[in-house]
């Protein structure tokens, strides 16, 4: 059975290129009937942070994914948390210490910068000299008596080549001699990443490590130890890294680049998913719009890009809105809209939230556009734009005002189509129409030159608003 995981580390955010990662092992696990399982690095004790764990868990499930395996929902293979596997972790570098992978290297960080400035200088890569590698018990005991600290390091056999068939880049070959004897424990006893990881991907059973691209370098040292302990390793396939449009590495200066940022800013869901997973995948039909349930049944971890994958912050805006205009259930955009509205002092019942989205989502695109989109039907005492005001201090147009609030005056309630035939009568009577007919109605009932079907609003906001609103402006402007 394919066995996948994810490993955030919970300081901070969840970037897209995490939840692009995330996505693609929940996809091959539900492609492959697999399992998905979220485990927790949070070994890094100063930055590692509870909410953070909390708000990566809910990004994620809001995204749509769901995990097998993990912190929250239990499992054989746990504790699921690296903080919570230090007793595991002391057992596999004492078997390392047996069996002679590891030595103690007493090499200060002042000694080590200088070994590297020097490499550097000479145009060689920087790595470990070995200089404690070949030490005698005298040695060490004497160096040790001193109380000098010490990391523990691991003996990486001279001159190997490590070779390992990527699932996305095919065969890599990486020399040792590019990074050397590289440390397992750091001096204060804690174990570092690439040894924790490999422990705790071996003892889960994870038959694929599916990650970005800038794990690569770390592949050949997690074979080593693989190798080392004896475990089986798993298949490697590295994601290509997200470019922004400018063709660098995606970053904060591109704007919003966390799946919170997005869903603060009105993104949905499945909009993301689908997204997300166009980054480096794409269907074999032409279309930009899949659904879950599609990107399942087609993708293959084999049929991702090498090439680096672009994120098109206007192509996810627009796809944005066509599941806001043409996917999503009325209902369910109304309960994802509530929030929103009430962000922005929208204050109403559920019904009449639903019948403003019904208006208004053929204009939206995220759902933060309900602040402008809906302000017409919540607002009542709204300032005028100036293009606005000289419409209303033209007598023709108070006219037209007049005449359309006595008409509206006598109906019990006011729909769409009593908009129309209201209108039509002005037209005959005043002997007005287009602009001249409809403009200073608009302006009366928004303040602006410009928005919202009027015909609709009137609908929506009913009479009592809808005469509310012509009071006031014939009284601002008529005297």
């Amino acid at each position: 059975m394919v066995r996948v995981r994810f490993a955030p580390s919970p300081t901070g955010y969840l970037h897209l290129g995490n939840a692009r990662t995330a996505l693609f092992n929940y996809i091959y696990a539900k492609h492959t009937n697999g399992k998905l399982i979220l485990r927790v690095e949070d070994t890094d004790k100063e930055r590692s942070k509870k909410e953070y764990e909390e708000m990566l868990i809910d990004d994620l499930k809001w995204l749509g994914i769901q995990w097998d395996e993990g912190p929250d929902v239990g499992g054989d293979y746990g504790p699921y948390r690296q903080s919570e596997r230090n007793e595991i972790y002391k057992e596999y570098i004492e078997k390392l210490k047996q069996s002679g992978h590891i030595y103690k290297c007493f090499c200060t960080p002042e000694e080590l910068e200088e070994e590297r400035k020097k490499a550097l200088a000479e145009g060689r890569p920087p790595r470990y000299s070995g200089k404690c590698r070949n030490l005698t018990p005298e040695e060490i005991k004497k160096i040790e008596e001193e109380g000098k600290p010490y990391t523990w390091r691991f003996r990486v056999p001279d001159g190997e080549t490590i070779v390992f068939e990527d699932l996305i880049k095919g065969v890599v070959e990486i020399n040792v001699n590019e990074f050397g004897d590289f440390v397992i424990v750091r001096s204060d006893g804690s174990p570092v990443y690439n040894f924790v990881v490999v422990v705790d991907d071996a003892l889960m059973e994870i038959t694929h490590v599916i990650r970005g691209e800038d794990h690569l370098s770390n592949t050949p040292k997690q074979i080593l130890i693989y190798r080392a302990l004896g475990f089986k390793e798993p298949k490697f396939a590295h994601l290509p890294i997200i470019l922004g449009e400018d063709k660098s590495k995606l970053s904060k200066r591109h704007g919003a680049v966390s799946v919170r940022a997005f869903r603060e800013d009105g993104y949905v869901s499945e909009a993301m998913f689908n997204g997300l997973a166009l980054l480096g995948w794409h269907p074999k039909k032409d279309t930009e719009v899949v659904s879950k349930e599609e990107i399942i049944e087609e993708f293959d971890i084999e049929d991702v890009h090498n090439a680096p994958a672009v994120f098109d912050r206007a192509k996810l805006k627009w796809l944005n809105g066509v599941y806001i205009r043409e996917i999503l259930d009325l209902d369910d955009l109304t309960n994802r809209a509530i929030p929103f509205f009430e962000k922005f002092g929208y204050e109403a019942d559920f019904e009449y939230y639903k019948k403003v989205l019904n208006v208004i989502r053929d204009s939206l695109e995220t759902l933060n556009d309900v602040q402008e989109r809906a302000f017409p039907f919540f607002v009542d005492e709204f300032e005028y734009e100036e293009d606005a005001k000289e419409i209303l201090q033209n007598e023709e147009s108070l006219n037209v005002i007049k005449t359309f609030y006595e008409k509206v005056s006598s109906l019990n309630e006011i729909t769409q189509s009593d908009f129309k035939a209201i209108t039509k009568e002005i037209q005959k009577e005043l002997k007005v129409k287009g602009k001249a007919l409809f403009m200073p109605i608009r302006v009366a009932l928004t303040g602006k030159t410009s928005g919202v079907d009027i015909s609709l609003l009137v609908e929506v906001i009913g009479k009592d608003r809808v005469l509310q609103r012509l009071e006031r402006a014939i009284k601002t402007f008529g005297g």
